[in-house]
């Protein structure tokens, strides 16, 4: 399963003070949200950025939850910012990076020399979907190794 951050811009207009900020900080927290945020001393008094680290559940990542949160939490609308993910380097990090890039391999994982490779089998058709250069790029970062893809046979 794979670990989203969220990041979700709180306060556009600046609109909120210290005090209800941190307290819509601590009513996140209170609701099993974790919570990456400055303290409001140290943000401008716009465009308030929060991270919710979220587990994605292994499909499609839902983010009205998170929005509908920190709605609820603030009393004023939110914007839903760029989402990242945190990789651990896994197979299943690389599964996740194929899912979201709407496509399934097999992952073999090898180590040649003093070197791990990762290599990923992709039926043909997956190359006239997605570039591969962008699908590399995605799997190095989130598996810190070496990535192949090839084409799986079959």
């Amino acid at each position: 399963m794979a670990t989203a951050v969220v990041r979700v811009m709180i306060d556009p207009e600046g609109r909120l003070t210290g005090a209800a900020y941190g307290a819509g900080l601590r009513m996140l927290e209170r609701s099993g949200f974790e919570v990456i945020a400055s303290p409001a001393g140290r943000l401008p008094e716009r465009r308030r950025e929060i991270e919710l680290i979220v587990e994605d559940g292994g499909g499609e990542l839902r983010t009205g939850p998170c929005l509908d949160a920190c709605r609820a939490a603030f009393g004023i609308e939110p914007e839903l910012g760029v989402i990242t993910y945190v990789s651990r380097g896994t197979d299943d990090d690389a599964r996740g990076v194929l899912r979201r890039f709407g496509l399934a391999g097999e992952v073999v994982r090898t180590v040649e020399g003093d070197e791990e490779i990762v290599t990923v089998a992709l039926p043909a058709e997956a190359g006239r979907r997605v570039p591969e250069s962008r699908l590399h790029t995605a799997l190095e970062a989130a598996l810190n190794c070496e990535v192949r893809i090839v084409t799986a046979s079959g």
